[in-house]
């Protein structure tokens, strides 16, 4: 298997470059990244990324890639994962990686930097010269004052290759008062966008309502075009509703004004981060926060009782349940049991059984409430 063709793999390689620096001493422990926190970085949270990522780690480690620490006492369960000192020179070998040269050292000392740049001279960034004077060039001939454009098309023209800058943010480049996206670069991250299904005309003034996964979204969908309770049903795909967060404003144009968004995901540490994540990002933009759709996760909890499934929780997991409201106890207690619920527990079954609110009803029923 090429570890650079996997998502999962391309991160862990990221940040073993970065905690290497510039590999001029040789290393004497191996790198290794926490499973949860490495999946959180290269932001596969939805159930389908995460299967995908742990299949793909698992078949990495039989071939000798990695090697894989499980949770003491719950063994399917994967704690860190770790690139062996001896798998190194294969790692570098699959990425195309090569550690500066002397040469290449010297060069950015000597070299006539922007001042944006100066900081290149002493920093340990472990990216070759031609790089970073692409990056200068770009600055010096007066790349500050363009117009702001989407990161990939500012890759393409900076690097002949539109995904190198999205790969060189996870770098020392990029971190606090160094290079800044958006006033340096002038470029930005583009969000999915996101798919939305609109509610019955009736429903035009209720919340809108956010859903992690596909197959309970397409449920709620179905429910809410007799229901009325959402005036649009959105999917937000997991991690990718943090990205395109701002895509709620042009929901917003179309349902006729700002609603309340709702959130309804998993109950496991990372289905609650998402919604908090992008409820700040969301404020940051003017846009409403991203509120707990109380009716949907009391649902899971009730439907959910005695059939959790393992899982890890992490230290700050507890905080996380203050966004629940009234169902934040249950949830601790949930997480405090090494359990999760999936939000499809409350699918089309459940949902197909409760009556239509009638517009009469609508406002101070809707599940949405």
């Amino acid at each position: 298997m090429n570890p650079e063709r996997l998502p999962v793999a391309s991160e862990l390689f990221a940040q073993w470059q970065r905690a290497r620096g510039g590999l001029m001493k040789p290393a004497v422990r191996p790198f290794s990244r926490g499973w949860e926190d490495l999946l959180e970085d290269a932001r596969l949270v939805a159930a389908t990324e995460r299967a995908e990522a742990e299949s793909d780690i698992r078949v990495l480690a039989a071939e000798g890639w990695v090697a894989l620490k499980f949770v003491r006492y719950r063994p399917h369960l994967i704690e860190r994962v770790v690139i062996p000192l001896e798998a190194e020179a294969r790692w570098q070998e699959a990425f195309g990686f090569v550690a500066p040269t002397g040469e290449e050292a010297r060069r950015i000392r000597e070299y006539p930097w922007v001042p944006e740049l100066e900081f290149v001279r002493e920093a340990d960034l472990n990216l070759p010269f031609e790089e970073l004077a692409r990056l200068n060039e770009f600055l010096a001939s007066g790349g500050r004052q363009r117009p702001v454009v989407p990161i990939k098309e500012r890759s393409l023209q900076i690097f002949g290759e539109e995904k190198r800058l999205d790969s060189l943010l996870a770098s020392a480049l990029f971190r606090s008062g160094r290079l800044d996206l958006r006033a340096d670069l002038r470029c930005e991250i583009i969000g999915v966008p996101l798919a939305w299904r609109r509610g019955p005309v009736a429903a035009a003034a209720q919340p809108v309502l956010v859903i992690e996964n596909a197959a309970t979204w397409h449920s709620y969908c179905r429910w809410n075009e007799t229901g009325g309770h959402f005036s649009a049903v959105v999917y937000g795909d997991g991690n990718r509703f943090m990205d395109g967060i701002g895509f709620l404003a042009e929901i917003f144009r179309e349902v006729g004004g700002i609603r309340p968004v709702r959130y309804f995901g998993d109950l496991d540490p990372h289905g609650l981060r998402i919604p908090q994540v992008a409820s700040a990002r969301a404020q940051a933009m003017g846009l409403p926060a991203v509120e707990a759709d109380s009716w949907s996760y009391g649902e899971l909890l009730r439907l959910g009782e005695g059939r959790g499934q393992p899982a890890e929780t992490d230290p700050v997991a507890s905080a996380l349940c203050g966004w629940l409201g009234e169902w934040a106890d249950p949830v601790r207690e949930l997480f405090a049991q090494g359990q999760r619920l999936a939000q499809e527990h409350v699918g089309w079954e459940r949902l197909s059984a409760i009556p239509p609110l009638d517009s009469a009803d609508r406002q101070e029923n809707s599940p949405g409430r």
